[in-house]
């Protein structure tokens, strides 16, 4: 039986890494779609993948610290998929540099993406939610929103935030029936994770070596994201909400 049969799924940052995996996944277990990306060609990329498995999907190009482009995701997703179940708030990106060396261009490009597109999208899902008598709303924090990392100020400020709103909106609609958790991946193959090394002045090949060291030996795999997001959007996390779920290979328990 597919997990998420019946349910309708908006993913933001799904035209790579750890969104096209999950959008692949949740549709591969019935979910329906809605995929938000400023990236036109993966975004619509993805959606093709997914119908060519007979899946359900629908691409909206936008920018997560847009108001208008996060509304137009979740009305059309909701209007043309038939309802909102399911919200990752997925979309994220790095800057590498310590907050001496970070811009202040940088600092408030990192907040709005990655704190500010959650509470954006976040306030629209929830009432669409609540009137259909609950919902599941996963935010990607990271590892580095728990301990910190060198030279990636902003990020790791902006991924602490994302946890604490993770575990303050879990509180403040639990009596909606909508569970709120974040992921807090390791290192993963992203290009994201790879564009790093640019920032950091560093050969790929030693950027990726260092990220695998972690007791697991590895890098994640996008896919390895995507299973803990199918877990925490499916019912056998039905009584899970305000919880920060560890992916990393071992990484924080060193």
């Amino acid at each position: 039986m597919s997990v998420l049969r019946g349910k309708v799924a908006l993913i933001t940052g799904a035209a790579s890494g750890i969104g096209k995996a999950t959008a692949l996944l949740f549709a591969r277990e019935g979910a329906a779609i809605g995929l938000f990306d400023l990236d036109q060609a993966g975004g619509r990329a993805v959606a093709a993948a997914i119908e060519a498995e007979q899946g359900e999907s629908l691409f909206v190009h936008g920018d997560v610290t847009r108001d208008s482009d996060v509304r137009r995701a979740v009305e059309e997703t909701t209007g043309r998929l038939g309802g909102l179940h399911i919200l990752f708030n997925n979309a994220g990106i790095i800057r590498r540099s310590s907050i001496v060396d970070t811009s202040e261009e940088d600092w408030d490009r990192v907040m709005e993406v990655n704190v500010k597109g959650v509470y954006l999208i976040s306030r629209l899902a929830v009432p669409v939610m609540a009137r259909a008598g609950g919902g599941v709303i996963i935010n990607t924090a990271s590892v580095w929103g728990l301990v910190g990392g060198t030279r990636a100020a902003a990020y790791c400020a902006s991924k602490g935030a994302v946890v604490l709103l993770t575990k303050s909106m879990a509180l403040d609609h639990g009596a909606q029936n909508i569970r709120v958790n974040c992921i807090c991946p390791g290192d993963t193959d992203t290009p994201m994770l790879r564009s790093e090394a640019g920032m950091l002045g560093e050969p790929m090949d030693r950027h990726m070596t260092e990220a695998a060291d972690v007791p697991l030996r590895r890098v994640a795999r996008p896919e390895d994201i995507a299973q803990a997001a199918l877990y925490l959007a499916g019912d056998a996390s039905s009584f899970v909400s305000g919880a920060p779920l560890i992916v990393d290979g071992g990484f924080v328990a060193g």
